[in-house]
């Protein structure tokens, strides 16, 4: 077990191999090097199985498959569930001047056929056949691990395989959890709402609500926040009435929280704060207001890079839901992001964290000002939402960010744009199956052109059956011209599954943001 002090030795010692394995590739898997990929979402499952299509996220780090535009890469990708042929066969034809073939044999794929709400690194760890498979297929010396995020699991399963997992020390995870992204802010002096540090039981909370409308009497409304959630779905909102005093029944209050999640209820939001911890939060108020984001990467030697920008699309009931982003963020606060992602990187960095970051902030624009003023509200230490659209565009036109700027560019020098979302999302698009959306790509004319590099990427094809919902990163040289691409595919979409127009989105992304 990875509790253990011996193991917790050994897990160093092996993530130390990272730093002659890696040098500065930032995950790009440029030499002759096995590269393991477990996309397990090793959260708590009750929690992830509030977003919609859960089990499927496994597909976000498809990307991965453009790593063997390499030709002596290898890579083993994991899945709880078979992919079709044609899903893995799409990601390999974007692999531009490699011939299919080529990249075919240096791939396998391997698939669990279990749907369970276990975490996937969980099947595999329970299964001694299969890590044996994978075990004789890696080659010593030359193989890491990637995933989505770095536990206990991770590194169990790094252990046993023997190769080192380019992710977070699992001790390090409080750091990015809701209470210790707030202790980072404060130490590293970036703005952040006011609020508490981790509560474990109703009790504390209520506390905590108290002293947090003694220190800001005005608020309307505070945001308590489950320690460990996905896309903001283990947010729910407290709203406030003026008449709220000491003698406020807050028991009841908490009772009428308004959830983030359709499916959540008190009686099992409770019982979550026992197991996972919480906080509480004031609800930042503005007319106008932006969620944007920063990304940066810590090397294994400990070096900090800020590696891109994004402006977050949010939405559900108050606007605490990931949909889908854009990028870069607004050039007025872009900067801003980045000084402010750099001071965050460096104290990770410190206490020992690698590999991919991001900082969620809330942007409100300031009349008296004249400007945006961001707070931080929370830290990833993992990828996320903007991480596999930004790798898309990193690894398909094999371009360059520019740090001074925040700008993307192209080998030939041209800005490049896109709009990201994991929630396009319509009743009448239920029951397509990855091969129609193929056929629908292929009409139309309408998948990335690896010449002209812009175009759409499309990931979680297979929600689209059972949930209507699918995933699509618009590449462009604009963001004008990445949101029309965007605008062009959902009309295609619409019109290849009603005969009528249909007006009944779950989400349209295209309405959320608007630069």
């Amino acid at each position: 077990m990875y509790d253990l002090p011996e193991n917790k030795e050994k897990f160093k010692k092996l993530q130390g191999n990272l730093k002659d394995l890696l040098h500065n590739e930032k995950d790009l898997g440029e030499g002759d090097l096995d590269i393991l990929v477990v996309p397990s979402f090793s959260i708590d499952q009750e929690v992830g199985s509030n977003v919609l299509g859960f089990l499927h996220y496994e597909e976000r780090l498809l990307f991965s498959l453009i790593r063997l535009r390499n030709p002596r890469t290898r890579l083993i990708y994991v899945t709880a569930q078979p992919l079709p042929n044609i899903v893995i066969d799409y990601y390999l034809e974007l692999l531009s001047g490699i011939p299919f073939g080529h990249a075919r044999e240096r791939l396998l794929m391997l698939y669990l056929y279990d749907n369970s709400l276990k975490p996937l690194t969980q099947k595999i760890l329970e299964r001694p056949r299969l890590m044996a498979r994978i075990k004789s297929t890696l080659r010593p010396g030359k193989s890491y691990m990637v995933c989505y995020n770095s536990t206990a699991l991770e590194a169990e399963l790094s252990l046993a395989l023997d190769i080192p997992l380019l992710g977070c020390d699992p001790d390090l995870l409080y750091w990015g959890s809701k209470s210790g992204s707030r202790e980072i802010f404060h130490d590293c002096k970036i703005p952040h709402p006011a609020g508490s540090l981790q509560v474990k039981n109703v009790p504390d909370l209520v506390e905590q609500i108290k002293k947090l409308q003694e220190q800001k009497p005005s608020l309307e409304r505070m945001v308590i926040k489950l320690n460990e959630g996905v896309s903001g779905e283990g947010n729910a909102i407290l709203s406030l009435d003026p008449d709220d005093n000491k003698d406020t029944d807050w028991q009841k209050s908490l009772e009428n929280l308004k959830f983030q999640a359709v499916s959540e209820s008190w009686n099992h939001f409770a019982r979550k704060i026992e197991e996972l911890g919480a906080i509480v939060e004031e609800y930042i108020e503005g007319s106008l207001k932006r969620s944007p984001s920063v990304q940066g990467y810590i090397s294994p030697n400990g070096e900090v890079e800020i590696v891109s920008t994004h402006d977050q699309i949010l939405g559900g009931p108050d606007g605490q839901v990931y949909l889908g982003c854009t990028f870069p963020a607004d050039q007025s606060y872009r900067e801003q992001l980045r000084d402010h992602g750099l001071k965050i990187g460096q104290a990770l960095a410190a206490k020992g964290a690698i590999e991919r970051f991001g900082v969620d902030f809330v942007a409100v624009w300031s009349q008296q000002k004249q400007q945006w003023d961001l707070y931080a509200v929370e830290i990833n230490l993992r990828k996320g939402g903007t991480t596999h659209p930004f790798m898309t565009l990193q690894l398909l036109t094999n371009g360059k960010y520019d740090n001074s700027n925040g700008l993307f560019y192209s080998p030939y020098g041209q800005e490049k744009y896109y709009f990201s979302t994991d929630n396009l999302c319509k009743p009448q698009y239920g029951g397509m199956l990855p091969t129609d959306l193929m056929d629908i790509i292929a009409k139309h004319r309408v998948h990335f052109d690896s010449g002209l590099l812009e175009g759409t990427v499309f990931h979680l094809m297979g929600a689209l059956s059972e949930f209507g919902k699918l995933g699509l990163t618009c590449i462009g040289n604009s963001h004008q011209q990445a949101q029309e691409i965007y605008a062009q595919i959902e009309s295609i979409l619409d019109q290849e599954t009603s005969s009528e127009p249909h007006h009944g989105a779950l989400y349209s992304p295209v309405s959320w943001y608007v630069r």
